[in-house]
């Protein structure tokens, strides 16, 4: 499925006031890990009160151990610190990584503002290597932007 059909399913997900936004989330999540080929794990990682961790709030794919993630530790915990948008095309490459399967060969971590603060972010794990493109980016900048809105 095309980004530009994905983003009217999206909207869908997104505009169903009668879900909860827990539910609506984890649609999102398994509305991209099956319409994806390449997006094997999709995750929404948030802060975590006033912690300085990041707490797993929706997800599609297999379970994963890494329900907290310290800021500064692996791909995620880096982005919840620079605030930056991060591509890992291999990430045997990456000495900060978290392995979370042994089969994830890439990743790609956006994170998700309300009200200009950072407070968390889309999460997605690839078994293919170097599949993500700046189409990809684009993309999950506007899943972020939506789900902002009924998060804000």
């Amino acid at each position: 499925m095309s980004f530009q059909k994905l983003k009217s399913e999206v909207l869908s997900i997104i505009e169903s006031k009668n879900l909860s936004v827990d539910h609506r989330l984890t649609e999102v999540c398994e509305l991209l890990e099956k319409n994806i080929p390449y997006y094997d794990w999709v995750g929404f990682y948030f802060k975590n009160g006033d912690k300085n961790e990041l707490k797993l709030r929706a997800f599609a794919g297999e379970p994963t151990d890494h329900d907290i993630i310290p800021f500064g530790k692996g791909i995620c915990g880096q982005v919840a610190v620079t605030n930056k948008n991060f591509v890992v095309p291999d990430v045997k490459a990456q000495d900060n990584y978290i392995a979370c399967s042994i089969y994830v060969k890439a990743e790609i971590v956006v994170p998700l503002f309300v009200n200009g603060e950072n407070i968390g972010q889309i999460d997605i794990d690839s078994h293919t290597a170097d599949p993500f493109s700046k189409e990809d980016e684009l993309f999950l900048e506007f899943v972020n932007g939506e789900i902002a809105k009924i998060l804000g």
